[in-house]
């Protein structure tokens, strides 16, 4: 698990598309007729927002690019910009709902962009929950309205795309609207913690501040229609909607859009990388690996049982000790009034599937940003011991499922995994290990 978090770490890997994009001499304009570096010499001006932006800014600024000035959106608390130039500011932002002080860098992050020079590159750093760290709403909209919208298309079983074209379309940063407002040339370095049908998709990751937007104020309006949010969300959103719909609204900027002729997207990593670290270590150790590429998804106690039956077939089918990785990022619907989150629910789920038969199989699920729902754990760990010492704990595995109490169930049977902070976000790794 160790190995799979650190391959995807958000430096690590940022640190190897600079250097394969040359990026500390790209950015570098030309020099003058009399031989001086143009104003842009200077530096670029970088947006860092995500889990992974403090880790994302210090890997930039450790190549040695220049920097005119700069902007880090973060969660951590830890993160106060300490050893960072003056000229960054740093701001500890909301997810996964958005603040006020996500609005304010959201905001700044305009204005930078709108400051940049002709000859002065953008530089855009992106990581998981970029969308919630950096948002200025749409104008004639409030953040009130915005985070009112999101939360009664998640209620009203909204799907992905359906989500990304209304967030999209109430934004001022989102879908292309950022890259809209600079000067010059624009570079995005982008981890993904996108699955599903839409995996890293450019368009997604972060809601896509620095590319097109294939989506229309009409898609946004007929979402709403469809899921029959029109009376649920704020009277504002719909009327801004329907003016956008109107065409009285300016759209997003569309593919071929003059504006983003010069903006240029980097993936930097995603959770293959996360599952090829824990290949790697898993064969130093002697085992027979076996890498799922299928994104593991849907609900968390049903892709256990899922897992489980994949890792026991691969087993019986090779032989010999094996290493069964998958990753991706399962979802929890929420019955009891537990406390615990996905990957200690998938965890939990595993240790009630397995029989006496499975005395060597020893599974574990984590979240590579460390974090597990509402709790300090990145997840938990299990094998068929689980049960007897549960049982010997007094802790009802069974009720706790119900209830969705996966970490006070694991927290007293000391099985939670805290990682702490990991300064990464490509979702969730899994490993199921077989003798």
């Amino acid at each position: 698990m160790r190995a799979g978090v650190s391959a995807a770490s958000a430096a690590r890997l940022l640190t190897r598309a600079l250097a394969s994009r040359m990026l500390t001499t790209q950015t570098l304009p030309p020099r003058t007729s009399s031989g001086e570096a143009s104003a842009a010499a200077h530096g670029a001006t970088v947006i860092a927002a995500g889990k992974a932006a403090d880790a994302m800014m210090r890997a930039y600024l450790a190549t040695g690019a220049p920097l005119a000035r700069g902007l880090v959106a973060t969660t951590h608390a830890s993160d106060t910009g300490e050893g960072l130039p003056a000229s960054v500011r740093v701001y500890l932002a909301g997810h996964p709902l958005p603040t006020t002080t996500s609005e304010a860098a959201g905001r700044e992050a305009l204005r930078l962009a709108a400051a940049s020079r002709a000859d002065e590159p953008l530089v855009l750093l992106l990581s998981g929950g970029a969308s919630a760290l950096l948002a200025a709403p749409a104008e004639g909209l409030t953040l009130a309205d915005k985070i009112d919208a999101t939360q009664a298309l998640l209620r009203g079983g909204a799907a992905i795309h359906e989500l990304n074209a209304i967030r999209k379309h109430l934004s001022a940063v989102k879908g292309g609207r950022l890259a809209a407002h600079a000067n010059g040339p624009i570079e995005t370095y982008a981890l993904s913690d996108v699955v599903g049908p839409v995996e890293d998709d450019p368009s997604v990751i972060g809601s896509g501040p620095t590319v097109p937007d294939d989506t229309t104020f009409a898609d946004a309006f007929h979402a709403l229609e469809r899921l029959h949010l029109l009376d649920r969300v704020p009277a504002a959103v719909v009327a801004y909607l329907t003016r956008g719909r109107d065409g009285r609204e300016a759209e997003t900027p569309k593919p071929g859009d003059a504006r983003l002729a010069r903006a240029r997207f980097t993936l930097i990593g995603g959770r293959r990388d996360a599952m090829d670290g824990a290949r790697v270590e898993a064969e130093r150790r002697g085992y027979r690996v076996a890498v799922i590429d299928a994104p593991v998804v849907g609900e968390a106690r049903e892709a256990a049982s899922r897992c489980l039956r994949t890792a026991r077939r691969i087993r019986d089918e090779r032989g010999g000790p094996c290493c069964v990785i998958s990753s991706g990022e399962t979802t929890v619907t929420v019955r009891g009034r537990g406390v615990g989150g996905r990957n200690q629910e998938l965890a939990l789920a595993m240790a009630l599937d397995m029989t006496d038969e499975d005395e060597r199989i020893t599974a574990a699920s984590v979240g590579t940003d460390g974090i597990d729902g509402p709790t300090d754990a990145a997840g938990a760990w299990v094998d068929p011991s689980t049960r007897r010492r549960a049982a010997a704990a007094g802790v009802d595995l069974a009720a706790a499922l119900a209830e969705n109490d996966s970490f006070r169930a694991f927290d007293r049977l000391g099985d939670a995994i805290r990682t702490g902070r990991t300064d990464t976000n490509v979702g969730d790794l899994q490993i199921v290990l077989l003798g």
